[in-house]
């Protein structure tokens, strides 16, 4: 992914906070475009295969599937078929082969746009401009998109990034700390490591091979301090990782 070409998009608007599932497995790619996506406004949450993204889709509110072509097990345009079977939610292929045999049979699986590796990343973000304005996705107030979570009692609202306790008082969060919990809010009932918190968070924390993830997450922790004899909302998974324990509703 080439950065020499200047971001002239850059000063357009940017579909802030609109929601995109990465499924690449290429670590390094992967890293790179998520970084490049969220700074230029958009949530990303990326996975490595097929199987993480059929787990994911139901649970996120996805807006856009960026999808690899070559990926372990089913192939991307394996993957690409079975969603448009049951979904019509807009897709973009990414892949290192750039034949046009392979461009026609991605467009007729129903791709929405397909983006040959190596891409620069102004040419990736005006492509998802464009596939975005094009599935009329554009943030409004009859945007359908939830503005706020709730869990154990909790509630966060997505406007304000405003977070409420149990009994209604307001809960001070700091960036890192908010990124953290909407890792977590975004994956119920998963497990997940270090290296996922780190990749999946906006924060700017450390290397998985210091204590910063796991600092983030006791003071998140603190701040969520269930009742005297209540479960914790974030259950510590010993060798694996963390886990939010609650069932989280979109309101």
């Amino acid at each position: 992914m080439g950065e020499a070409v200047p971001d002239r998009a850059a000063a357009l608007p940017v579909l802030t906070e609109s929601h995109v599932l990465l499924v690449e497995d290429d670590d390094g790619m992967r890293m790179l475009v998520t970084r490049a996506l969220r700074e230029s406004g958009y949530r990303v949450t990326g996975c490595r295969s097929g199987a993480e993204m059929w787990q994911l889709l139901p649970d996120l509110g996805v807006e856009l599937v960026l999808l690899d072509v070559m990926l372990p097990g089913a192939s991307g345009l394996d993957l690409l078929k079975a969603l448009r079977a049951k979904s019509a939610i807009p897709v973009i292929m990414l892949s290192a082969r750039n034949e046009e045999a392979d461009r026609v049979l991605g467009l007729e699986l129903g791709a929405d746009d397909y983006v040959a590796k190596p891409f620069g990343r102004p040419e990736l973000l005006a492509r998802i401009r464009a596939v975005l304005r094009r599935a009329s996705i554009v943030p409004s107030p009859a945007a359908a998109r939830p503005e706020m979570l709730t869990f154990a009692g909790w509630c966060l609202d997505l406007r304000s990034r405003a977070l409420r306790d149990p009994e209604g008082a307001g809960v001070d969060l700091s960036g890192a700390e908010y990124d953290l919990l909407l890792v977590f809010l975004e994956h119920p009932g998963r497990v997940l490591g270090r290296e996922q918190i780190l990749e999946m968070s906006r924060a700017r924390l450390a290397s998985t091979s210091d204590r910063s993830v796991d600092t983030l997450v006791s003071r998140l922790r603190r701040k969520l301090e269930p009742p005297e004899g209540s479960a914790p909302v974030i259950k510590t998974v010993r060798g694996s990782g963390y886990m939010l324990a609650a069932k989280v509703v979109r309101v």
